[in-house]
């Protein structure tokens, strides 16, 4: 099999900074890269609201999906990774209040 690659930018300058893409399509496949309550300037949004980032992370992921020809809808994973797990409830309600379906797998998780 032989697909196209596509890198999915959306500016942030971590992005050049760092060498990553937001997000990489290969054929139907969409891949996006960790996302972090960043705006496109790279400043932090929401940075004692465990819900603006949640709202924050999943705007940019929606943005970078609907940039590759995609949607929300179509996600089948995402995973969550929170400093304090105790916040597991606020980012999931938000998950749960944005178009992403609630069939699919949801890993959280502790790295703080």
């Amino acid at each position: 099999m032989n697909f196209d690659r596509e890198l999915i930018s959306n500016g942030n300058p971590m992005e050049r900074i760092v060498g990553f893409s937001r997000a990489v399509r290969v054929g139907p496949f969409i891949s996006i890269g960790g996302t972090a309550p960043v705006d496109a300037e790279g400043k932090t949004i929401g940075l004692d609201d465990i819900a603006a980032q949640t709202r924050q992370c999943i705007e940019v992921i929606k943005a970078a999906l609907e940039q590759a020809g995609s949607g929300l809808h179509h996600v089948v994973r995402t995973r969550v990774i929170l400093t304090d797990i105790d916040n597991w409830k606020a980012a999931i309600d938000v998950r749960k209040e944005s178009s992403v379906p609630t069939v699919g797998v949801t890993p959280t998780g502790s790295a703080g």
